[in-house]
């Protein structure tokens, strides 16, 4: 694969301290700054302890743990971001409430988007929080997922585990990537690892994140990455999309392997996350434990990771698989779902025994002439234009009664280009009053979601649909448009579940531009696309244009 690597950004321009290998130990009512959470018991911290891999590799590893002789289970983080001095925290974004994470759920020793060693030591765990391969002051170069990074963090896992204080338990905890790495290595089943709790991961980074719908995406990765600090080089994400535009080997090495993991897994996933959505799903449905929970909810990754109450239940899901306490764990809905009501109070946490629903049925909605959704296909052809960039086409159907849409929409189009030979699509579905008004759910105070969505590269169609309504593209090989050339497309959206009532308004908007704003990064511009010219939707008589919506009967 001879992936392409970037020299990693220096230590030097990080606040990093040094490489300080030492114990010491934290006294109950320690603050790491004022209005942080606070420890209420004694702290052993043992700091850039080395640990080698099985290549000879060092690495360094901090580890947060109770002071006396008891053992106990352990808690892992992973990620890239740095054990101390990420640039990454929750004070980065400028956001008035800290994206609705309060200052005092973090103790600040906790590894960005990592569990707070203050609450977990004194439940009886350890915190072991790494510098991955490359990071700081390990050894190497810095890997972004993938197989190397599994064999490193396997390995770590059974370090872990042979250590005299621990249980030989290990579980995994954290959002976002820290939630990412742990399908890897969790698909390599290693022995000690107990259980696993990702919140919010994607598990695909082509079609999650770096190419999601075959579009090319390079900003958001370059800027995580760039912010990543070691003394060697650092995996060129953006360079390697660049590269290898095409799903090929070296994307299938950033696919998790997900029916390989067998180990109990408590998911968290929303409907509205821009970059995660689709991979947490797709783990949730793929990951072969039988012992696994879902809870989707309604705000933000980092808030649900660390409120009180939802850690409190996390402690519930490990103290049953590491700690082995009788906690009636297992009775727990195997399925909790949001249900998104935006004008209105959304339904949380939905017992449901599976995902997606069985009992939904798929209800198609005709594109037609004059800006409508219809029940029945248009008789005759007829065509819609717009200029990508600065027009979308929108087509819109009144609820006569309340709608529940839970689970994967689909949307086919017959599509035509003027001046061009490909295509960059976007869809979304959203919501709007009676008078017109547009109702968006809140994600963070401050910040909306742009409603459920699918995009395509025409160029890049080619699919199966294995699942009804869920086409899996291969973006295995292009196929341009030639002049006057009218082909079919069936975008896959990502999953979603939402409400409209009697009197809304169910809007469909086709578009050559991206609509979804980031919550962390609203400022970070839109992603170039191959759109020129003008596309053209044919609609009506031969061509079967319909949007396909997974419709649950509600009370």
């Amino acid at each position: 694969m001879n992936p392409l690597f970037v020299p990693s950004t220096p230590i030097s321009a990080s606040s990093y301290p040094g490489l300080n290998e030492h114990s010491f130990i934290l006294p109950a009512g320690f603050r790491q700054e004022e209005g942080r959470m606070a420890t209420t018991c004694p702290i052993l911290v043992e700091q850039d302890i080395p640990v080698h891999l099985r290549d000879g590799v060092t690495i360094r590893v901090d580890i947060f743990r109770p002071v006396g002789t008891e053992k106990v289970p352990v808690l892992m983080g992973w990620s890239s971001y740095g054990k101390q001095a990420s640039w990454l925290t929750l004070d980065l974004f400028g956001h008035p409430t800290r994206m609705d994470v309060k200052k005092e759920w973090e103790d600040g020793l906790n590894k960005f988007e990592g569990p707070n060693p203050a609450y977990w030591v004194a439940h009886g765990y350890a915190v072991a929080s790494p510098d991955p391969r490359g990071v700081f002051m390990s050894e190497g170069d810095i890997q972004a997922w993938g197989p190397q990074e599994a064999r490193d963090e396997y390995d770590v896992i059974e370090w872990l585990a042979a250590q005299s204080w621990c249980n030989g338990k290990v579980g995994l905890s954290g959002t976002s990537m820290l939630a990412m790495t742990q399908y890897f290595v969790a698909a390599l089943r290693p022995p000690h690892l107990a259980a696993i709790a990702p919140c919010e991961g994607a598990s695909d980074l082509y079609r999650d994140n770096l190419a999601r719908g075959g579009m090319p995406a390079k900003l958001f990765a370059s800027q995580i990455f760039s912010h990543v600090y070691g003394n060697g080089r650092t995996e060129d994400l953006a360079g390697m999309i660049d590269r290898e535009p095409l799903y090929g080997e070296y994307w299938a090495s950033k696919t998790a392997d997900l029916e390989r993991i067998v180990t109990p897994a408590y998911i968290v996933a929303s409907w509205t996350n821009l970059v995660h959505t689709g991979g947490t799903f797709r783990a949730w449905e793929r990951i072969s434990s039988p012992e696994k929970w879902l809870r989707v909810h309604n705000t933000h990754e980092w808030h649900e990771y660390y409120h009180p109450d939802h850690v409190e239940e996390l402690r519930r899901f490990f103290d049953y698989y590491l700690k082995g306490i009788n906690n009636n764990w297992p009775d727990t809905p195997r399925v909790r779902l949001a249900v998104l009501n935006p004008g209105h109070e959304d339904i949380l946490d939905r017992n449901e025994s599976e995902f997606p629903l069985k009992r939904q049925q798929y209800r198609r909605l005709y594109l037609a002439e004059q800006n409508r959704l219809s029940e029945s296909p248009l008789a005759h052809s007829a065509a819609v234009r717009y200029v990508p960039g600065e027009e979308y086409a929108t087509f819109r159907i009144g609820c006569d009664r309340d709608m529940e849409i839970t689970g994967y929409i689909m949307l086919k189009l017959w599509v035509e280009v003027e001046g061009s030979d490909d295509m960059d699509l976007f869809a979304f579905v959203r919501k709007r009053d009676g008078e017109g008004r547009l109702l968006l759910s809140r994600v963070v105070t401050g910040r909306i979601f742009a409603g459920a969505n699918g995009r395509l590269r025409v160029s890049l169609r080619e699919s199966e649909e294995s699942t009804p309504y869920r086409p899996e593209p291969f973006f295995r090989e292009e196929k341009k448009l030639s002049r006057g050339e009218i082909v079919p497309v069936c975008i896959g959206f990502w999953p979603m579940s939402m409400r409209w009532n009697r009197g809304e308004v169910l809007e469909l908007v086709v578009c050559g531009h991206d609509l979804l704003v980031r919550p962390e990064f609203p400022d970070m511009p839109a992603e170039e696309n191959f759109n020129r010219g003008t596309h053209v939707l044919h609609i009506g008589g031969n061509f079967d244009a319909f949007l396909a919506l997974p419709c649950i009967e509600t009370a």
